[in-house]
């Protein structure tokens, strides 16, 4: 028994010693040549292969071909270096030509130099200097290359092929040349058979209708379209979208941004910003929303328009925009609240719209209560709203021409002397003109009626309270406020002393002072549904996770 121990030790130890066939490195084979000689003196160690007039020499290790004029065979190290015209053939799939290559069988990898062409069936590289590492099934490149697949050519400085996933890696002064489009990138992961690319550091696509810069993407070569990150810009269709996220697809004329969008139309001289936008070419429309804001230029002063949903169509002699619910509008003589907002650029008309009321709130609503729904517009101290509000401005120069509001008229300025007064116009129509941007008369008719504190001009004490109604009346303003009101078409009233006016019968019917929806800065345009951290971002799908290779350009 013991002696069987031993040799059963024996065997395992021969077996440790000498592993399985399977294990061994394969030796590379001497195929074919013209003839072979040694030269100890200039290449110790090495058979020098060399090719007649009728073979060449070829050389074959692990289902590759070499092929060459010359060739030097080192077989202790299972090393070779072969020159002249040489020819690597990797099954059907690969085939590379170059002026010398250097192989070695125990690391299966080899570096060709000198005109270096590799061809597979999906594409072509081209380079000086070429690494192939077998055993990873992939090569790489220090110097410029040149890779042709069926419609596009790329270029760049360093570059890594993996074959077992058809993808490229190209580093610095990546360019990709396309009928349709040109590719600039620092970095760019390249899937040859699926014709995407992953875009990393300063990259930009020049289409034959748009422009798009980032510094992250992703873009499908075939379709056109793509995800785009970091510093994103889109310049398309007249216009400049940025966003945290950009969607873009040019077959379908379409674009979509997320997170500090910003749409810039560099022809109508407007931007629109938010966190939500969508462009549509075909149809010459923007969409934004979530904080949705839209700035425009009126006589060289900057109208800010803020609502839930901007809507911007039409080109440059036909642009509307159009704003739904909570719109609130600021500018520096001028601030509104309405439901919903009509602008049409091209005959200066803004419109300013109520909210609807349901047949039940019509029946049950005070006046005044309805009223809150109506559009409201304050100029410098006063308050002015009804059903509708338009605002004309001149084409020409760019500025407010005139104002219009159409049934119910309101309007209301607080008395600066007293306590709890309110100077107060009602009507069913109001047509007011501007003068130098500023509101310099206006006209109520029908169903007129008025409440004014009158004050004397030497001790401004108080001589009454005016309370009138008349078919129509005509006023005057000076700094913004109220400086003369003329009755027109027999008015009927009184001036009561204040101790004789009761204080339910100091404001008409329907009043409603809203001061406090008055946005005074851009902060108060926005509320608490317009947090940022309310808004996803487009980009859903992964990066590619970094290749762990032996790549020294990594």
């Amino acid at each position: 028994m013991q002696m069987t121990y031993r040799i059963l030790a024996l065997i395992f130890a021969i077996i440790a010693i000498h592993p399985s066939k399977s294990q061994e490195k394969k030796i590379i084979e001497i195929r074919q040549a013209g003839g072979s000689k040694q030269d100890q003196e200039m290449f110790p160690g090495a058979n020098i292969l060399f090719k007649n007039s009728e073979k060449r020499v070829l050389l074959f290790h692990e289902g590759a071909l070499i092929e060459s004029d010359l060739a030097y065979f080192y077989a202790k190290e299972n090393f070779f270096k072969a020159i002249g015209d040489v020819v690597f053939t990797q099954g059907d799939s690969l085939i590379m030509t170059c002026k010398s290559i250097e192989y070695n069988g125990n690391a299966r990898s080899a570096i060709a130099k000198g005109k270096v062409y590799l061809k597979r069936p999906d594409m072509s590289l081209k380079t000086e200097k070429l690494n192939l590492d077998r055993v990873a099934n992939e090569v790489f490149y220090n110097s410029k290359g040149i890779v042709i697949d069926s419609s596009s050519t790329l270029t760049s400085n360093q570059g890594r092929y993996f074959m077992n996933k058809k993808k490229y890696r190209f580093k610095s002064n990546v360019v990709i040349n396309n009928p349709k489009y040109k590719v600039n990138s620092a970095q760019l992961d390249y899937y040859t058979e699926l014709n995407q690319a992953y875009l990393f550091e300063d990259s930009s696509i020049i289409g034959d209708t748009y422009s798009i810069e980032c510094e992250r993407g992703f873009y499908d070569l075939n379709r056109e379209k793509g995800i785009f990150k970091e510093n994103a810009t889109l310049y398309y269709d007249n216009k400049i979208i940025k966003g945290d996220s950009l969607y873009f697809e040019s077959e379908k004329n379409y674009a979509a941004a997320t997170k500090n969008v910003s749409i810039v139309d560099s022809l109508n001289n407007s931007i629109i910003t938010g966190h939500y936008g969508e462009v549509f070419k075909e149809k010459d429309s923007a969409i934004i929303t979530r904080r949705a804001l839209a700035i425009n230029i009126i006589d060289k002063d900057s109208l800010f328009i803020h609502a839930d949903t901007l809507v911007a169509t039409g080109p440059k002699e036909r642009r509307i925009l159009r704003a739904y619910y909570d719109v609130r509008i600021l500018k520096s003589d001028l601030r509104g609240i309405s439901d919903s907002l009509y602008l049409d650029e091209s005959i200066g008309l803004t419109k300013l719209l109520n909210k609807p009321l349901s047949n039940q709130q019509e029946q049950i609503f005070t006046e005044a209560e309805r009223n809150l729904n109506n559009p409201v517009l304050w100029f410098d101290k006063s308050q002015m709203s009804g059903n509708q509000i338009l605002l004309i401005s001149n084409t020409e120069t760019n500025k407010l021409d005139s104002l219009k509001i159409l049934n119910n008229v309101f309007i209301i300025e607080k008395d600066t002397l007293s306590k709890d007064g309110y100077h107060q116009i009602k009507g069913g129509f109001l047509d007011g003109t501007f003068k130098e941007g500023k509101l310099d008369n206006i006209l109520i008719k029908k169903n007129t009626e008025m409440i004014y504190y009158l004050y004397n001009d030497e001790d401004f004490q108080l001589i009454g309270i005016d309370k009138t109604i008349c078919s129509a009346l005509k006023m005057n303003f000076m700094d913004g406020e109220i400086n003369d009101i003329t009755f027109l078409v027999d008015p009927i009233g009184d001036v009561y002393p204040e101790n004789e006016l009761p204080i339910n019968e100091r404001t008409l019917k329907g009043f409603t002072w809203r001061k406090k929806e008055r946005p005074e800065s851009i902060n108060d345009l926005f509320d608490n549904n317009d947090k940022e951290d309310q808004f996803p971002s487009i980009l859903k799908f992964k990066y590619p996770e970094p290749d762990v290779n032996k790549d020294p350009s990594n």
